[in-house]
């Protein structure tokens, strides 16, 4: 097992509705300290966290989250304020009901738009794939590709399920080359985070791996 290459996989992630500066500053500094990819944090620290951080750790945050079901242009906005205040990241939840829907081309614009919006910086598109079907999993996929985003994510970790081996391994699968995959919720031990590394998962998004490595 690869202790360095499982947390320089990681967005230290701390989303919890109550996460105080305090708790926020903690992840930044651990996030450092371990050589994690990012931390990963809500939008109302990004400007604190930025700060604090002065450029030694990218500062990731989420975008219609949990939900996905913001508007398009609420979207674009959160993203172009996150970046604003300092976010190289943005993790976006795709809007599950325009799946469900089959709305596809609405899906694949809304996509692009928030791709656009984040120009040189990374996208995150979290598809939550405890909700979806095999079939709607695969379109996802192609969509991903297709809008130019740089990842697709497994899950918020706040629905009914997070990330599996199956699901990381299908996404890697049938996403295009150069787009990545991040495994995220549920990711309890240092041998969960090597086994999704080695099906493919270059990000892993989890607030446990750190605790357990300071032991």
């Amino acid at each position: 097992m690869d202790e360095r290459r499982i947390l320089a996989s990681v967005d230290h992630t701390l989303l919890r509705p109550t996460a105080t500066w305090e708790e926020i500053r903690q992840i930044c500094d651990d996030g450092v300290a371990y050589g994690c990819a990012s931390v990963c944090i809500p939008p109302s620290y990004v400007k604190q966290a930025s700060e604090y951080l002065a450029g030694k750790l990218p500062v990731c945050t989420v975008i219609g989250f949990p939900n996905g079901y913001s508007t398009t242009a609420v979207k674009v906005f959160e993203a172009q304020d996150a970046m604003a205040n300092g976010a190289r990241e943005i993790d976006l939840v795709v809007n599950l009901g325009w799946v469900k829907d089959g709305r596809w081309s609405d899906v694949l614009a809304e996509l692009r738009a928030v791709k656009e919006a984040c120009g040189e910086h990374i996208l995150k598109v979290i598809v939550e794939t405890c909700q979806l079907t095999q079939e709607e999993k695969v379109k996802l996929c192609e969509l991903v590709t297709e809008s130019g985003a740089d990842f697709i994510k497994t899950s918020t970790g706040f629905s009914s399920g997070g990330a599996t081996a199956e699901d990381v391994a299908l996404l890697r699968a049938h996403v295009g080359a150069q787009v990545q995959v991040k495994a995220a919720g549920g990711i309890t031990s240092l041998e969960d985070a090597q086994t999704f590394l080695d099906l493919g998962a270059a990000r892993l998004g989890t607030s446990r791996i750190v605790a357990l490595v300071k032991g």
